[in-house]
């Protein structure tokens, strides 16, 4: 499908996100002045910063880079270590010290527990309290994005379908037609928060022959492309409308996915009203539009996560010091307001 990126750049939530003043000529350092984070102190600190693999935890994980930097911090980029038990690994190891995690993979993934609430901010302060006791890991701030899993379908099997699935008859159709595929990721059918909770809500299990396992990126476009008839997705993926994927209705099976920066309890206690300040004001803004706007910058439109990280600080106001000059004319370079994809 081909979208133009003027819509695709709406998701962020304005138009202006690259329209930044003070861009050097030269590409060089530019000082426009300081940002809030700046009045934050980490000055003496060092601090390691990983992600996991995926566009949204690049960005998230070069935010941290760039506003650890701005506060005067001496970072480590580690982002984009892998999966979740590989970046979770590096945390307790200590290889890292601060990576951005989700409050249903904390619960079912990493505390190995069941039921979780289905409220926020209950979750996230059971996860909170939970990881500190056992593990010694702090749980700081709270996305307002939740970036759950769920399924799409592509435009034509939507349209044949009358409109959307949801979870009950798209489980339904895949039964009814053997020769049906739903292509997920390689943890996604053991996971305890994963296949098994369609299934159980459904009544109807998902037989091995009918799952196609691919990397994540290529879902997408394998099921834009009908070769998958449905593909597990995050929901706040900017693939999503970029593809033209529509959504699979979801009641309310699939937990919730908030994220919040989980960093080792000493490296927190290093100052903690820092590491507070700055999680707090990276997140506060991030609803499900515009985080999904932020990714599609990465993944339907190829910019790199720095600079769609360092754009989004400078547009909250949080960061004014550009290391270099990733804006012209309101979009990233190599691109024209008339560009598609």
């Amino acid at each position: 499908m081909k979208k133009s990126l003027r819509n695709v750049m709406a998701l962020v939530g304005t138009s202006a996100l690259f329209a930044v003043a003070g861009c050097a000529a030269d590409g060089g350092e530019s000082s426009a002045g300081t940002g809030a984070l700046s009045g934050y102190d980490l000055s003496g600190v060092d601090v390691s910063v990983g992600s996991k693999d995926f566009d949204e935890q690049l960005i998230l994980g070069e935010m941290m880079v760039i506003a650890f930097e701005e506060a005067g911090a001496t970072v480590d980029n580690k982002v984009d270590l892998g999966g979740t038990n590989i970046a979770r690994a590096a945390l307790e190891s200590g290889d890292i010290d601060i990576y951005m995690e989700y409050n249903g993979t904390g619960w079912t993934v990493h505390l190995s527990q069941e039921d979780p609430s289905f409220d926020p901010d209950e979750l996230t302060q059971s996860v909170r309290d939970l990881d500190l006791e056992r593990n010694g890991i702090m749980w700081v701030g709270q996305s307002p994005f939740n970036n759950t899993y769920g399924f799409t379908s592509s435009p034509e099997l939507t349209e044949a379908n009358g409109g959307a699935f949801s979870l009950q008859t798209m489980m339904e159709y895949v039964r009814d037609n053997p020769d049906a595929t739903v292509c997920m990721e390689s943890e996604f059918p053991s996971r305890p928060d994963g296949l098994i909770l369609t299934e159980n809500a459904t009544g109807i299990k998902l037989p091995v022959s009918q799952q196609l396992i691919l990397d994540t990126g290529i879902i997408y476009t394998e099921t834009a492309a009908n070769n998958c008839d449905f593909g597990e997705v995050f929901t706040t993926d900017g693939r999503i409308p970029a593809l033209n994927l529509t959504l699979v209705e979801d009641p309310g099976v699939n937990i919730l996915y908030n994220v919040s920066g989980t960093i080792r309890e000493e490296k927190y206690n290093e100052a903690p009203e820092a590491f507070d300040g700055i999680i707090n004001d990276i997140l506060a803004p991030l609803d499900e539009e515009r985080m999904a706007g932020l990714n599609a910058l990465v993944s339907a439109e190829g910019q790199d996560p720095a600079d769609v990280a360092r754009a989004y600080l400078v547009e909250e106001g949080l960061h004014l010091r550009l290391n270099r000059c990733v804006m012209t004319g309101g979009l990233a370079p190599g691109h024209s307001s008339d560009s598609e994809e």
